[in-house]
């Protein structure tokens, strides 16, 4: 086994030894270490700015068919969104395909989704469940905001052309993925008309 050769002038890679070393090793041990204090040290990139680590606000726009995030009254993210199959108007029972309106949390991310990803809305809430008993229906449950089912995904962003949800608020699955990212569970939501 031969010992390395000799330092080179000039050669920044090449390093005096006293043992017999892998010179390609040491360098390449050196290649890593430097680009990995590089990409550390490196600022972003421009206009990516930080994430924000969380979302703790969410405001859905029915009419407009807009999803907005905020963190600390800051907007962070928009999405266009498509609701329930009748998207005019609160929800009132069980299998009117309507999205609710009122003030709701995020209380559960389901990861094995049929559509996807999804963040059940807390509905209904304590004045959701009286009106339903007043009425004399069930006030329905399970709205979630979810993306889409594997064998429509190539539909991605022409799903927003007509409402189809049964009272859900839907988005494309790569926005469903950023959502899951930025939304914690306890997250607040207020669906507005």
């Amino acid at each position: 086994m031969a010992c390395c050769p000799r330092p080179r002038r000039g050669d920044p890679f090449s390093f005096p030894t006293t043992h017999c070393y892998d010179e390609h090793l040491m360098r390449r041990t050196f290649l890593i270490a430097f680009l990995a204090c590089l990409t550390v040290l490196a600022p972003a990139a421009p206009g990516n700015g930080p994430r924000p680590e969380s979302v703790d606000h969410i405001i859905v726009l029915k009419s407009a068919h807009v999803m907005r995030l905020y963190d600390h009254e800051k907007l962070v993210r928009e999405y266009h969104v498509a609701l329930g199959l009748s998207p005019v108007g609160p929800k009132r029972r069980q299998g009117d395909n309507k999205t609710p309106e009122g003030e709701y949390t995020i209380n559960l991310k389901n990861a094995h989704s049929q559509f996807h990803l999804s963040l059940r809305v807390s509905y209904p809430n304590a004045q959701d469940r009286e009106r339903a008993r007043r009425l004399g229906v069930k006030p329905g449950g399970e709205i979630m905001i979810h993306g889409l089912p594997i064998q429509f995904a190539a539909i991605g962003a022409r799903h927003r052309e007509h409402d189809w949800t049964w009272g859900c608020i839907a988005v494309t699955n790569p926005e469903i993925e950023e959502i899951w990212t930025l939304v914690p569970v306890g997250a607040k939501i207020e669906i507005r008309p």
